[in-house]
């Protein structure tokens, strides 16, 4: 009955931080360390795909029309192009996740770690949270590398990963609800391969149904609430980049003397 509960306190806090700019990673090893519980990669893997489900819920048109635009060769469409973006996005996390796998599965242990990437977080939304005055729906080339690199550098936990790309997409001159929507798009690619290779060849258990579930609807309504209210201008990050940078003061603390 313990594991059952802390497994849905830790669901329901996967729900809440994949798409707020605070780190679901970073959350999940700290509120896990709170409770005692030492959640597996099963685990992980079954609450990030119950958060990414809600993605296909909530993009499923700009998911269809993304792949109808590809599927018909309409390369000049808007549609398309985002999808090629994204796609150009998606290298730089996936060279690096290969290349230093073992190190950023190490740093998943250390506290210390992902409070001093907590800080970086705090770092980085507060920079975005100034106006860039951005203005493009779609990112060029350049802009989808650069927030693709973002996206890269936030495999470490405790660095957000919407936070990171969002800021990113701020940087390069997207509006905010189109950062918003490249970010949470660009996750897809990212957080499916990511979890594939974590999975392999192993099949989840029935046990974890209820967790998936549950951070998937947790997942669904944060992102209704971070278009609709949340983060609907970029100044909206500053309270976020306050949270991040008091969070990882209090962690780095508890690290060192706790």
């Amino acid at each position: 009955m313990n594991e059952l509960f802390n497994m849905i306190i830790l669901a329901i806090v996967q729900g809440l931080t994949e798409w707020l700019p605070i780190s679901s990673s970073g959350h999940l090893v700290f509120v896990s360390q709170l409770l005692g519980f030492a959640n597996n990669m099963e685990f992980d893997v079954a609450v990030h795909f119950g958060t990414l489900m809600a993605v296909f819920v909530y993009f499923g048109k700009d998911i269809t029309d993304i792949v109808e635009a590809m599927l018909k060769g309409k390369w000049k469409s808007d549609k398309a192009q985002l999808g090629l973006m994204i796609l150009l996005g998606s290298i730089p996390a996936g060279i690096i996740g290969i290349l230093f796998k073992e190190y950023f599965e190490a740093a998943f242990t250390s506290l210390f770690v992902v409070a001093l990437s907590f800080i970086i977080t705090g770092m980085i939304l507060s920079i975005a949270s100034f106006d860039f005055f951005g203005r493009k729906e779609i990112p060029g080339w350049k802009g989808a590398l650069f927030v693709g690199l973002a996206q890269a550098l936030a495999i470490m936990p405790g660095i957000s990963r919407s936070g990171s790309t969002i800021a990113a997409g701020l940087i390069s001159k997207l509006n905010m609800k189109s950062a918003l929507r490249f970010s949470f798009l660009l996750a897809i690619p990212a957080v499916f391969g990511a979890n594939i290779v974590a999975l392999g060849n192993q099949t989840m258990s029935s046990d974890l149904l209820l967790p998936t579930f549950i951070a998937f609807f947790v997942g669904l309504a944060t992102i209704h609430l971070i278009f609709r209210k949340l983060l609907t201008t970029y100044k909206s990050l500053r309270w976020f980049a306050g949270y991040a940078f008091l969070l990882g003061i209090i962690l780095l603390f508890y690290s060192l003397f706790g």
